[in-house]
């Protein structure tokens, strides 16, 4: 095992290095003068000249290769260009609202999923299991946009059970307020496509050779689904669980944005209306080191979850 991970490690230096090579190539010649982009349309080319100098847009482009790789090892990536707060009081002050929000949302989404899918796969092939499926197709034509937008008029403005907007700097009173209302749309929205494709894992290990030799045992159904069958299909559900992990950190660009929640997922979509090339690629290269580690984890709960997994 331990071999195994320092040998992933290892690994993850080159796939680390082309990410950064590719971030700062991308936005150094593919991205826009960001001096003209923040001098704007009147600003004289003396003044554009002065904020290309102030930003060190006129070193070499390997000193400011040198200057990025150095920033992203000592996390000290400098000021944001549009409003001059530190990039790292940016992530240390909006990834708490985002992991509020954005945990119980993945938590509930897993558990709820994976009920519901053992559910409908213990009555598959029946009326009932044709109807879910039915309402989970519909269900995923529908645009979370529309789901945000109801919800929001439905229990926000016409009932008046949630907030629409609003955040505090009480962690409680967020939860149990403010957050509540884009958790339940979120969760909600999630049950038909994670409730359709668990079903599916379910089926697969439902049809194998070992579910037919348990029946023929005399294994109860109930014992054959909640034991063997479970079990078993949790190697694709960590799979898709793990996919989802960097979002979680990243939050979502429509729940912050029509909720008001001061997350991390906002402030990108603000960095990118504003061309914020700092917390862009501050964010781009942390996104990609976290979704490394993550593989890295769930390969490892491979092997917790089945003691048949080998780790090569």
């Amino acid at each position: 095992m331990a071999a195994y991970i320092l040998r992933r490690l290892w690994q993850m230096i080159p796939t680390l290095a082309g990410v950064i090579l590719f971030v700062f190539f991308l936005f150094k010649f593919f991205g826009g003068d960001p001096a003209e982009i923040l001098g704007g349309l009147l600003a004289t080319p003396e003044q554009v000249q002065a904020i290309r100098q102030q930003l060190g847009l006129n070193d070499p482009w390997y000193t400011q290769l040198a200057i990025f790789v150095k920033s992203i090892f000592t996390f000290n990536w400098g000021n944001s260009w549009a409003t001059g707060e530190a990039i790292s009081s940016i992530f240390r002050t909006r990834l708490p609202a985002t992991l509020t929000v954005m945990l119980p949302i993945l938590i509930l989404e897993t558990v709820l999923s994976i009920v519901a899918a053992m559910a409908v796969a213990y009555v598959r092939g029946t009326l009932t299991d044709r109807a879910i499926m039915v309402a989970t197709t519909v269900a995923l034509s529908i645009s979370f946009l529309v789901y945000i937008i109801v919800g929001q008029w439905l229990f926000g403005f016409y009932l008046g059970w949630f907030p629409v907007q609003g955040w505090s700097d009480s962690f409680w009173t967020n939860l149990t307020h403010y957050a509540v209302l884009p958790i339940i749309l979120a969760v909600f929205v999630s049950l038909a496509p994670y409730t359709r494709l668990y079903r599916s894992f379910f089926l697969d290990e439902i049809n194998q050779d070992y579910v037919r030799t348990a029946r023929a045992k005399g294994v109860s159904e109930n014992r054959v689904l909640f034991t063997h069958v479970l079990r078993n299909a949790m190697i694709p559900v960590l799979t898709n669980v793990a996919l989802q992990l960097p979002g979680v950190f990243v939050g979502s660009f429509l729940i912050e944005t029509f909720f008001s929640i001061p997350g991390i997922g906002r402030e990108v979509l603000l960095a990118v209306n504003r061309s914020d090339y700092p917390v862009i690629q501050a964010m781009t290269v942390y996104l990609a080191v976290l979704t490394m580690v993550i593989n890295l984890t769930a390969d490892i709960l491979y092997r917790a979850v089945d003691p048949r997994v080998v780790l090569k």
